[in-house]
């Protein structure tokens, strides 16, 4: 017999664990973890689930930063951010909020992001690791 899950009870408890060991991180003396989201442009769907996260982050004590772009932000200047968050070593993690502007070459900005803090898993090395 199939037995039904229960989603939202999963993600409280899940959080609740989170947030108990943020609070000994704190504790101890250390930083909480900050998480950093970046968004390119105005679409509502993206808007709603990067606001989600930093709602979530505040919920189990994380850091966050939302970092907001007008979608005629170049290429060039997104990889300059994506450098900046790379080398930032209050930033533990960040994601780039996809859909990106058309034109921008978005294998070549996630790509940017350095493994160790690309908290989405799709750098190609890290897709290759799975595979």
């Amino acid at each position: 017999m199939a037995k039904i899950l229960d989603g939202l009870k999963v993600s409280k408890d899940i959080k609740k664990e989170i947030k108990e060991e943020v609070t000994k991180i704190v504790e101890s003396g250390k930083r909480a973890p900050h998480l950093a989201a970046i968004l390119v442009g105005e679409n509502g769907a993206s808007k709603a689930y990067v606001n989600s996260k930093v709602k979530d982050c505040k919920e189990v004590g994380f850091g966050s930063s939302l970092l907001k772009f007008s979608d005629t932000i170049s290429e060039e200047e997104l990889l300059a951010e994506i450098q900046k968050l790379n080398n930032d070593p209050e930033i533990d993690g960040f994601i780039v909020q996809l859909p990106l502007p058309k034109g921008m070459d978005q294998e070549k900005i996630i790509n940017a992001i350095d493994p160790k803090k690309d908290v989405d898993g799709f750098h190609q090395k890290t897709l290759e690791e799975w595979h």
